[in-house]
């Protein structure tokens, strides 16, 4: 059966260039199901059941993204997918925190938008690359006082990022073992212990294993 999508979008030539890519998937089969060009289109569109929704923030005022849980609330098994100009730690990790299950910038390829949409039917959540939950390590500050539930959210936003396997390498770099040995305990080699390593910081947008350590610390991600 086809994944009923709706594009909602203000931009009329882009939402071509996307309709086009969708019908050429087949797994998953898209079948669109509607086309919103303003947030009152949406909504009228929204009041029958969809699987996936991709949305430009730009869609509501100020870049609302609490239309996000709105959805989500009416609709709870929607597939939401973020796919915009902005591109803002904050906004993106906003978005995740409202019920987004995906997030891809305007300027990704096209391949990147597909992995999202086959991530997101399957379940995941998905982040695209050249996005972060979080300022980049070295432009962190730190503050007297922390917001204990902000902290949380973002530690949970932040492993979301993460495969099962990338948590569990991580929960051993923090133990500072090196790619030989990790390789060893978990069976693997370890040239794929170096590219699961070289993924993880990536993620977080940091070059080095010190620096890679304070940060999980300091998130508590492991």
């Amino acid at each position: 059966m086809a994944t009923r999508a709706v594009i909602a979008d203000p931009q009329k030539m882009f939402t071509e260039g996307i309709q086009a890519i969708l019908t050429d998937m087949k797994f998953p089969p898209i079948k669109i199901v509607g086309v919103a060009y303003s947030l009152e289109e949406l909504k009228k569109m929204t009041e029958f059941p969809i699987d996936l929704l991709i949305i430009e923030l730009a869609l509501a005022d100020n870049k609302d993204v609490s239309l996000i849980s709105e959805l989500k609330r009416t609709q709870p098994n929607i597939r939401i997918i973020v796919l915009s100009n902005y591109g803002e730690s904050h906004m993106v990790r906003d978005a995740f925190i409202q019920g987004a299950d995906g997030y891809v910038l305007k300027s990704n390829n096209s391949l990147e938008l597909i992995q999202c949409i086959e991530r997101v039917m399957e379940g995941s959540t998905y982040i695209a690359e050249g996005l972060r939950l979080a300022p980049e390590f070295n432009r962190q500050k730190k503050t007297a006082s922390i917001d204990r539930k902000k902290v949380y959210e973002d530690r949970f936003l932040l492993k979301q990022k993460l495969t099962k396997r990338e948590i569990q390498i991580l929960s051993m770099i923090v133990q500072f073992k090196n790619n030989k040995t990790i390789a060893q305990e978990l069976f693997i080699s370890d040239q794929t212990v170096s590219a699961h390593r070289k993924r993880i910081m990536k993620k977080f947008g940091i070059n080095n294993t010190v620096n890679l350590i304070k940060f999980s610390m300091d998130h508590q991600l492991v």
